[in-house]
């Protein structure tokens, strides 16, 4: 096929993607499972060429970006105080999953050597990302058990792409070392961690001296690839370094970006995120028709495959409830009575069970199984079967699930300032500023119209900061005062945030309204 028509192939998925994310809502299904099965319908297409995925071109495309955007709206504050239930799940229900499933299928299959076993464990042990991104940003969970899930997705890619690595390596040559393997992990954590946060210094020395909005905005999302790349290449987790660089970015990028290349570089980032997670869905749907066709050929028939697909998918469900529930009823045992808050109910460990969504990390590792390996075909079958099963069941039943437990998007744990308390600090920062700039060196009043803004905002602020809302009204920034005004106003939130007084939520909303303030003064100043 000429490239044109691969072309013309990647409109017509894009087409495609409008259609299916207009039926996704129409059906009230998430986006994802719409996407999933466009793709597999695409793929039956009897005129249509066997599409074949790359997986190493699939993880370095695809995942780098996703994982950053999805660290870079970390909530730091949070993502710190549950990093130990992030760690159990993202690390402990891997490491049991894979455990589980390669037990069970040597035990049902004796001929199947054990490291093909913890394999297919390490394959489709770890929730996937973008999977996981794409069916909660839909539902209303309590915000604790939100973190947990998003900060589990954007570590535990490490945790299974360690133990598949060691797997495969441990089939084609026979040898495996268990201490060898803690210090490859080991390494590979602290080097991403390490690498990630190198890229991340580099890149806000580098942003400084970067004065138009598109170099800013590429400058910041290029590294993102980059952290990926070069650090699979020199032997550390791409995926830990990704992430430690989208998080330094989210943290960061409130000092070091201007206004307008933040909000430029929101909305490039959110057609661009959009785009890559529909089309991911598309292929994994597309790479039906190649995992049918190896099945067709391989020594066994489909139904000879059932029953160790069946079972692998059993325990892949089973094996997340049964640790979820295991570390959470430890957790009742052993905390206080007075830390009863800090534990998650029952109906939130179910909830944390069911939300085990697989993805193209599942897909991706079993097509990068070399074909010398016994049992590659057995490892498609089921990579594909729990896809399928978990984003299409599992990931179209969870808003019932949350409703069946009653679970409610609860308030943030953290006593937070709210929005009119923070504007009464932010315009008391602003009037002070004005008052000053007001006025020439001799004392004359040069801005009566700017000082009597910024009073009269100053003291409707401070009239309502006790309410839970603000009236509606309009803030219009002029020249050179307002910018410092805006100046003082950014300062002062992001002091309140540093400070741990208000929650990133609120601070991007706020500073979006601080960066139009700003974007308007620079136009109107010309």
């Amino acid at each position: 096929m000429s490239n044109s028509f691969y072309f013309n192939l990647i409109l017509f998925f894009l087409v495609a993607i409008i259609a299916l994310e207009v039926l996704a809502n129409r059906l009230r299904w998430p986006p994802a499972v719409a996407q999933l099965a466009g793709g597999a319908l695409i793929a039956l297409v009897p005129e249509l060429p066997a599409f074949e995925i790359d997986p190493a071109l699939v993880m370095e495309v695809f995942l780098p970006p996703l994982l950053m955007a999805g660290a870079y709206f970390t909530v730091w504050h949070e993502f710190r105080r549950h990093l130990g239930g992030i760690l159990l799940l993202a690390i402990g229900a891997v490491l049991f999953t894979t455990l589980a499933v390669g037990l069970a299928l040597h035990s049902f299959n004796p001929s199947l050597p054990w490291a093909a076993c913890f394999a297919l464990g390490a394959i489709v042990s770890p929730p996937d990302a973008i999977a996981a991104k794409a069916v909660l940003q839909r539902v209303a969970l309590p915000r604790k058990l939100l973190v947990l899930l998003e900060g589990e997705s954007l570590l535990n890619d490490a945790t299974g792409l360690v133990l598949y690595k060691f797997s495969i390596v441990a089939l084609l040559t026979g040898v495996f070392s268990l201490s060898g393997a803690l210090e490859t992990f080991a390494w590979l954590s602290v080097g991403g961690v390490l690498f990630g946060a190198a890229m991340g210094y580099l890149v806000f020395k580098t942003l400084r001296y970067l004065h138009g909005t598109e170099l800013m905005v590429l400058a910041s999302a290029l590294p993102g690839w980059i952290c990926y790349v070069v650090g699979e290449h020199i032997g550390v987790s791409g995926v830990i370094a990704t992430v430690t660089y989208g998080m330094m970015l989210g943290w960061h990028q409130h000092e070091i970006m201007s206004a307008t290349a933040r909000r430029r570089g929101a909305a490039f980032w959110e057609i661009m995120i959009f785009i890559f997670e529909s089309l991911v869905f598309i292929f994994i749907g597309l790479s039906l028709r190649g995992v049918w066709e190896r099945v067709a050929h391989a020594d066994k028939s489909l139904e000879a495959y059932g029953l160790e697909v069946l079972l692998v998918l059993a325990v892949v469900i089973l094996s997340r409830f049964v640790w979820i529930f295991m570390v959470d009823g430890l957790a009742r045992l052993i905390r206080k009575p007075h830390a009863a808050h800090g534990h998650s109910t029952w109906g939130e460990s179910f909830v944390k069970s069911w939300a085990g969504m697989r993805g193209v990390v599942t897909l991706a590792a079993a097509l990068a199984v070399p074909a010398q390996v016994p049992g590659r075909d057995l490892m498609l079958m089921c990579a594909f079967a729990v896809i399928l099963v978990t984003v299409v069941v599992q990931g179209t039943t969870i808003g019932q699930v949350i409703r069946a437990f009653k679970l409610k998007a609860s308030k943030h744990e953290h006593i937070y300032l709210n929005e009119p308390q923070v504007w009464a600090r932010i315009e008391q920062a602003q009037f002070s500023v004005v008052n000053k700039l007001a006025y020439n060196e001799h004392g004359a009043l040069m801005h009566p119209r700017l000082l009597e803004q910024y009073s009269y905002r100053q003291s409707l602020s401070d009239k309502h900061k006790h309410e839970d809302s603000l009236p509606d009204d309009l803030r219009k920034a002029h020249f050179n005062v307002v910018l410092a005004a805006v100046a003082a106003g950014r300062e002062e939130l992001l002091r309140l945030h540093r400070s741990g007084q208000i929650h990133d939520e609120l601070l991007h909303l706020m500073e979006r309204d601080l960066d139009i303030q700003e974007i308007a003064a620079l136009h109107s100043r010309g």
